[in-house]
C-alpha cells in the first residue's frame, strides 16, 4: 500500500511555472527555491502541486513499506545516477519513486534495465537520500557514481586550513577526488545528524561505521565496496588532521577545521593501532549549535537558584562530578557565562579547550613540555584571577593546588569522576588531601547526567501500569492527578529513534555544618548523601523522574543512565 501525503490543494500552473520548475529541477533537483513562484509555502507543497499537473502521487516514504528485496536485482547505478528507489512490484509492473517528475529518461532506463513496465510516484529528494543511505549506506553514491561527475567536486564540506601531504602512493590514493569526496560526505552526514562522535573502527571483515548521536552509538550502512578504500580512508582523515600517515604503530591526536554547509565545525582525531588496523575516533564540536546557558541546559528552577548562588559565591570551589560525556563542559562554561563581566578575570586551563569563549582566558594543557593542570594552575594564581577554571582535578598534587587557590580567595571550578555528588568528597580525600580541607574547601558538588529527550512530533502519552515502572516511580502522583506519561514512538524527523536532542538531570548538593562535619570524619558518601537528602536534595533519579512527569523524556531513558536511591 502506498501511502500518499495530504497536502493543500493548489491551483493549476501555467506553463511558464512549468518551465521554471523543470528549470530548478534540473540544476540543483529541488523546487524549494522556486516555490513562492508556483504559489506554495514549502518544496513539498510544490512537488506535490507539478506531480498533480503530471498525474504522478506525491508519498511519504517514511510510512511506505519498501520491499528491499527488490535491491538484489535492481541495478543500483540507476539509484545514483538518476535519483530513483524501487518502492514493491505490482504483477508485471515496478512502483519506482523519483524526485524529479520531469526525469523521464531515468524511467524509461529503469524499464530497460528491469524488462518491467514502470508506475512512477513523487517522493522529496532530501527523503530519497536518507532512503538511499539507510539501505545501501553512507558513501554508497560516491563509490558507485562519483567517478562519471565532476571530479573538483568536493560537497558541502569545505578545509579551513591547508593540508599538506608528501608525494608516497598511500598519500596519492588519499587525495584522489572519490576518496575525498567519500570522507567529506562521511562528514557531513555526521553533522546533520547532530552527531557527537564518529566511529571509523577496523574490523576483519572490512570497516564498520557508527555515529553517536544523542550519546547513543548508531550503526551505519555502508557498500561493502568501501572496505578496498579503507587505507585510503584512513590516509585521508591523517592528512586532514596533520598527522604522519606513514606511522601505524603508535597512537595519534590530531585536529581537523571545517566548514560543513556553511557552519564552522572542529573536529577532534584520535587514532590507535588495533588488531585489524587503526581505529579512528572523531569527536564533533559543532560552534553554532552550542548556546552555553545555565537556562538552556534543563535545570528547573530550584536546581537554577541554588546553582547560580553557589556561582557567585567570593571563593571555595565547586565541582561538577559525571561520567565523560555527560555534560560537565557544558555545565561548567554556561556557569563561566554566567558571571562573566569586566571586573571579573577568568582563566581555565583544558585538557583539551573544545570551545573557545569569548572574554574568557583559555589554557591548552600541554603534558609533554610539563604544563599539566598542577602546573598551569601554579602559574595561573600569579595571574591575579578571581575565577579559575581546572578542566579535571586527576591527581593529588592538582587536588591540593585547587585548594590553596580557594583557600587563598579565588572561586574555582573542577570536575571529577565519580558517580553521585556525595562521592566527591571521598574522591578527594582518597587522592591524598587533608578531611578538614575538603571539608572546608568544597562549597558544592552538582552531579548530573544527559537523557534523550523525546521527538515532540510522534511522542506518545500513555496512562502507567504498575508493571510498566519501576518501584520507585511516582506512579500515585501520576494516577491520583489523571497525569500520562509519554514513550518514544519515531518518525521521519528523528530518524525512527523516537528521540531528538538531550536535556540534563542534576544532583546538586550544598555543602552545610552536617555534611561539612561528616566529610571531616572520612564517613562513607552512603552517609554524607543522606544528611544530604535530609537537607534537601534531590538525587538524579527524582529529578530525572520530574522530566518524565514533564513530558521532557521517557522511564527507559531514566533507567538507562542512572539507578535507584
Amino acid at each position: 500500500m502506498i501511502i500518499a501525503r495530504t497536502l493543500p490543494h493548489r491551483a493549476k500552473l501555467d506553463s511558464r511555472q512549468l518551465r521554471l520548475a523543470r528549470e530548478a529541477q534540473s540544476v540543483d533537483g529541488h523546487l524549494g527555491l522556486v516555490a513562492p513562484e508556483l504559489g506554495c509555502d514549502t518544496e513539498e507543497e510544490a512537488l506535490a502541486t507539478v506531480g498533480r499537473m503530471l498525474g504522478l502521487e506525491l508519498i511519504d516514504l517514511a510510512k511506505v513499506e519498501v520491499d528491499l528485496s527488490l535491491l538484489e536485482s535492481f541495478p543500483l547505478k540507476l539509484i545514483h545516477r538518476h535519483g530513483v528507489f524501487p518502492i514493491r512490484r505490482e504483477k508485471t509492473s515496478l512502483v519506482v519513486a523519483t524526485g524529479n517528475p520531469f526525469d523521464l529518461h531515468a524511467l524509461d532506463a529503469v524499464g530497460a534495465a528491469t524488462g518491467m513496465g514502470v508506475l512512477p510516484v513523487l517522493a522529496l529528494p532530501a527523503e530519497l537520500a536518507k532512503l538511499v543511505k539507510t539501505h545501501l549506506g553512507v558513501g554508497a553514491e560516491t563509490i558507485d557514481g562519483l567517478m562519471a561527475r565532476d571530479a573538483a567536486r568536493q560537497g558541502n564540506v569545505e578545509m579551513l586550513e591547508d593540508v599538506e601531504w608528501d608525494q608516497s602512493e598511500a598519500a596519492e590514493m588519499a587525495q584522489q577526488a572519490s576518496v575525498v569526496r567519500l570522507v567529506n560526505e562521511i562528514l557531513e552526514e555526521a553533522v546533520e545528524a547532530r552527531a557527537s562522535d564518529i566511529h571509523v573502527e577496523s574490523q576483519a571483515h572490512g570497516l564498520k561505521l557508527r555515529y553517536r548521536i544523542d550519546g547513543v552509538l548508531q550503526k551505519q550502512p555502508i557498500p561493502t565496496e568501501l572496505n578496498r578504500f579503507r587505507a585510503a580512508i584512513l590516509s585521508r582523515l591523517k592528512i586532514m588532521a596533520r598527522l604522519n600517515i606513514a606511522e601505524k604503530r603508535v597512537p595519534q591526536d590530531g585536529r581537523i577545521k571545517l566548514k560543513v554547509s556553511g557552519r564552522e565545525v572542529d573536529v577532534r582525531v584520535s587514532i590507535i593501532p588495533m588488531l585489524h588496523g587503526e581505529g579512528i575516533v572523531m569527536r564533533v564540536l559543532d560552534k553554532d549549535r552550542m548556546q552555553f546557558s545555565l537556562r538552556g541546559i534543563g535545570m528547573d528552577e530550584d536546581t537554577y537558584g541554588m546553582f547560580r548562588r553557589l556561582i557567585q559565591l567570593p571563593h571555595g570551589i565547586i565541582l561538577v562530578t559525571g561520567p565523560t560525556g555527560s555534560g560537565k563542559t557544558t555545565t561548567l562554561y554556561s556557569a563561566l557565562n554566567e558571571i562573566k563581566n569586566e571586573e571579573t578575570k577568568i582563566i581555565t586551563t583544558e585538557d583539551p579547550i573544545e570551545y573557545q569563549l569569548e572574554g574568557i582566558n583559555q589554557i591548552q594543557v600541554h603534558a609533554k613540555v610539563g604544563l599539566t593542570f598542577a602546573a598551569s594552575l601554579r602559574s595561573i594564581l600569579r595571574h591575579d584571577p578571581d575565577v579559575v577554571l581546572v578542566g579535571e582535578i586527576r591527581d593529588l598534587e592538582t587536588a591540593e593546588n585547587a585548594v590553596q587557590a580557594s583557600l587563598t580567595g579565588h572561586l574555582v571550578f573542577s570536575t571529577l569522576h565519580t558517580n553521585d555528588a556525595a562521592g566527591a568528597f571521598m574522591r578527594m580525600i582518597d587522592m591524598g588531601v587533608e578531611p578538614f580541607l575538603v571539608s572546608s574547601t568544597v562549597e558544592g558538588v552538582m552531579a548530573q547526567r544527559l537523557v534523550r529527550t523525546l521527538c515532540p512530533e510522534c511522542r506518545e502519552a500513555f496512562l502507567p501500569r504498575q508493571e510498566d515502572v519501576p518501584p520507585d516511580f511516582p506512579l500515585d502522583e501520576v494516577l491520583q492527578q489523571g497525569k500520562r506519561i509519554h514513550r518514544p514512538v519515531g518518525c521521519r524527523q528523528c530518524r525512527q529513534t523516537g528521540y531528538a536532542g538531550r536535556v540534563g538531570i542534576y544532583e546538586l548538593l550544598v555543602a552545610n555544618d552536617e555534611i561539612r562535619e561528616l566529610a571531616s570524619q572520612r564517613v562513607g558518601s552512603n552517609i554524607i548523601k543522606q544528611a544530604a537528602m535530609r537537607a534537601g536534595l534531590r538525587t538524579l533519579r527524582v529529578d530525572g523522574w520530574r522530566k518524565v512527569l514533564d513530558g521532557k523524556t521517557s522511564v527507559d531513558e531514566v533507567l538507562r543512565v542512572t539507578k535507584a536511591d
